[in-house]
């Protein structure tokens, strides 16, 4: 494929420039922008994600179209949400051939996202392939997850965030969020990605991880609210021990030597912390709270 047609050189650190010059385009830090400009990564985040024609894809903050494009060559349909409508005109350049794109300038954390991928994509599988904007990384994972719609999450976030994805439990990284991901699917570090890939380049390493949804739910939906009340609890005091954490938030309706008993019940030692506990863990735990 050639430059004028969409290809690698356009993707290439002169190619963007170019392109960003030619629009009189400047960088906002607060949108999180660091656009790819080595072309061989987005080429292998789609061929890791397995996307292919029977897949319809949401890409989140699409930029000037560097992992949009190889998505159209592979999915059956991409919708791409950008909310820098400085850079539609880019988008429209870039993409110009890819019939199977459709671009909606909007905050994704203001959409229905349900209702979006449904409308626009309606009789094929529903995953997620993007680089994340990093200034929004854990609201939008949180949401594009809580949408359970898609059958997969393939997504770049910085290093850090990765690990925190998926830690093990009693690590410094495990967290609310941890569990949080790890009880709505099953993530996987697919590989790392080095800042010189990036315009301009951001301060850390990146990560490309891949969340793959579970085949059914753990708990009943009306029980979820309170097994990640239980969660949220177990981690918000966290050098404390999990009774003691726990009767910080509970403490209004049960006593210190009822939730002790739970604990104990449970079969964890008395001053167990929080964060040494897996999913399975919280989900018998919190079953003593609803």
């Amino acid at each position: 494929m050639s430059i004028e047609n969409g290809g690698f050189g356009r993707f290439s650190q002169k190619g963007v420039r170019e392109l960003l010059e030619r629009h009189g385009f400047r960088f906002s830090k607060s949108m999180g922008q660091n656009f790819l400009v080595d072309a061989n990564i987005p080429e292998k985040i789609v061929r890791l994600s397995g996307i292919d024609a029977s897949c319809g894809v949401l890409e989140i903050g699409p930029g000037i179209g560097s992992l949009t494009m190889p998505l159209s060559r592979s999915a059956g349909k991409v919708t791409a949400v950008e909310l820098d409508g400085r850079l539609l005109p880019m988008l429209h350049e870039v993409l110009v051939g890819c019939e199977n794109v459709g671009v909606v300038q909007g905050d994704i954390l203001k959409l229905d996202i349900a209702e979006l991928v449904s409308g626009r994509m309606p009789g094929l599988r529903h995953c997620v392939c993007a680089n994340l904007p990093y200034n929004i990384t854990s609201p939008a994972l949180t949401a594009l997850v809580e949408a359970g719609v898609f059958e997969s999450l393939t997504v770049m976030v910085q290093r850090e965030v990765a690990w925190r994805m998926c830690a093990k439990p009693d690590s410094p990284e495990y967290s609310a969020f941890t569990v949080f991901i790890a009880y709505h699917t099953e993530p996987e570090i697919l590989f790392d990605v080095s800042p010189e890939c990036f315009m301009p380049r951001p301060a850390v390493y990146s990560s490309v991880v891949m969340l793959k949804a579970r085949a059914c739910r753990l708990l009943p939906p009306e029980e979820e609210a309170s097994f990640f009340r239980v969660v949220r609890a177990a981690f918000g005091q966290r050098r404390k021990t999990l009774v003691n954490a726990l009767h910080a938030v509970f403490g209004n309706s049960m006593t210190k030597e009822d939730i002790l008993k739970i604990v104990v019940g449970c079969g964890f030692d008395s001053r167990i912390r929080g964060e040494t506990l897996g999913v399975e863990d919280f989900i018998k735990l919190s079953s003593h709270f609803f």
